[in-house]
C-alpha cells in the first residue's frame, strides 16, 4: 500500500464513532462549537481546534473564525487530522478570485456522506484553498455523481453560492457530457423526457408523476460507434441524480460501467461518464463563462481501429 493510500484509510477510520453535528444556521466554527459542546471548558474547545481535531465537510479546520453554513458537517475526531491534500493533487480547470472549476476524478465523491466524511472532492478543494489563505473556504453549487468525471466548480463566498443555487438552472446555459453505452442506438439522435423518482432502495426510476417526480430532460446524439458500444454526446436541461444513468437504461443501452442501473459490461474499471462541459453566466456581471476538460483517453482507445 503507498504511503497517500494508507493515509487516506487511516483518515476514514478515524471518523469512527466521533461526534458529529449538523450546522443549522450562518456562523463561525469556534462560536458554533461553543454552543453546541456540552460539558467542555472554553479551553479545551480551542483546544479541538488547534490540535486538528475538527473537520468540516471532511475538511480539517483550526482556524476559529472559520465561517459555517447551513447543513455543514462538522466532525470532531479524537486522534489529529492531516491536511494531505495539496494542488498537485487537484486538476484546476480554472480559478479567479470568486469561483474553482476542477476535473473530478471517477470515484470520488462531491461532499463527505454518511458512508465517506474524509476523501471528497470538497476536502480537496478546501485543502488547497486553506494553504494558500485560511480564512477561504469553498461553497458548492451543483455536484456530480460519485462515479462521474469532469468539470465541477464551486465559488469562494457565501453570496455567489447563494446567487448560484437560487437560479442555477436559469445561469447554466450548458452542460455537456459524453456516455459510453453499450450496444448500437437504433435512433441516432433524440430527446428524453421523464418524471425521476426515488424507490426504496434510493434508485432513481423514470415515471409519468408530474406531482412526485423531478423532471428531466436529456438530449442525445450518438457521435460513434462500434460493434459493442456508441458514443453518445448528452446534454441535460435538468441536473437530476443519476438522470444520464437511468435515460440511458430506458433505451436499453446502459452506460457502461453501471452496476447500479444495470448490468453492463466494465471495460474501463469506472462508470463510461465524464462532463466535458459547463457553461454558466455570472450572477453578478453576466459573463458568459465556459469550462472544459479533455475526454479521458480510455473512452476514446475504446474507439480506436
Amino acid at each position: 500500500m503507498n504511503k497517500n493510500k494508507k493515509r487516506f484509510n487511516n483518515f476514514s477510520k478515524e471518523y469512527l464513532n466521533k461526534k458529529q453535528y449538523i450546522v443549522k444556521n450562518e456562523t463561525t466554527i469556534l462560536t458554533f462549537l461553543l454552543d453546541n459542546v456540552k460539558g467542555e471548558s472554553r479551553n479545551t474547545i480551542k483546544g479541538y481546534l488547534s490540535h486538528h481535531l475538527v473537520s468540516v465537510n471532511g475538511s480539517m479546520v483550526s482556524q476559529f473564525d472559520y465561517p459555517l453554513v447551513k447543513n455543514d458537517l462538522v466532525i470532531i475526531s479524537s486522534k489529529p487530522l492531516a491536511n494531505i491534500h495539496k494542488k498537485s493533487d487537484l486538476e484546476i480547470v480554472y480559478e479567479d478570485d470568486e469561483i474553482i472549476v476542477i476535473n473530478k476524478p471517477s470515484g470520488l465523491l462531491t461532499i463527505a456522506s454518511d458512508k465517506e466524511k474524509g476523501k471528497t472532492a470538497y476536502r480537496k478543494v478546501s485543502d488547497y484553498l486553506s494553504s494558500k489563505n485560511k480564512k477561504i473556504r469553498p461553497y458548492v453549487v451543483h455536484r456530480l455523481d460519485e462515479d462521474t468525471s469532469g468539470v465541477l466548480m464551486m465559488v469562494k463566498n457565501l453570496n455567489l453560492q447563494e446567487l448560484f443555487q437560487q437560479k442555477w438552472n436559469d445561469l447554466v446555459l450548458d452542460r455537456g457530457y459524453v456516455a459510453i453505452v453499450e450496444g448500437q442506438l437504433k435512433i441516432k439522435k433524440g430527446t428524453i423526457k421523464s418524471y425521476l423518482k426515488s424507490n426504496s432502495l434510493n434508485l432513481m426510476y423514470s415515471s409519468d408523476d408530474k406531482i412526485h417526480g423531478k423532471l428531466a430532460i436529456t438530449h442525445y446524439e450518438v457521435k460513434k460507434e462500434n460493434e459493442e458500444y456508441s458514443w453518445v454526446d448528452v446534454h441535460i436541461d435538468s441536473g437530476r441524480k443519476n438522470q444520464i444513468r437511468v435515460h440511458m437504461g430506458d433505451l436499453n443501452h446502459h452506460v457502461i460501467g453501471d452496476d447500479k442501473y444495470g448490468n453492463p459490461k466494465n471495460p474501463l474499471k469506472r462508470l463510461g461518464l465524464h462532463a466535458y462541459r459547463l457553461i454558466i453566466k455570472h450572477p453578478i456581471n453576466n459573463k458568459i463563462m465556459t469550462f472544459e476538460t479533455k475526454i479521458p483517453k480510455e473512452f476514446n482507445n475504446l474507439f480506436k481501429k
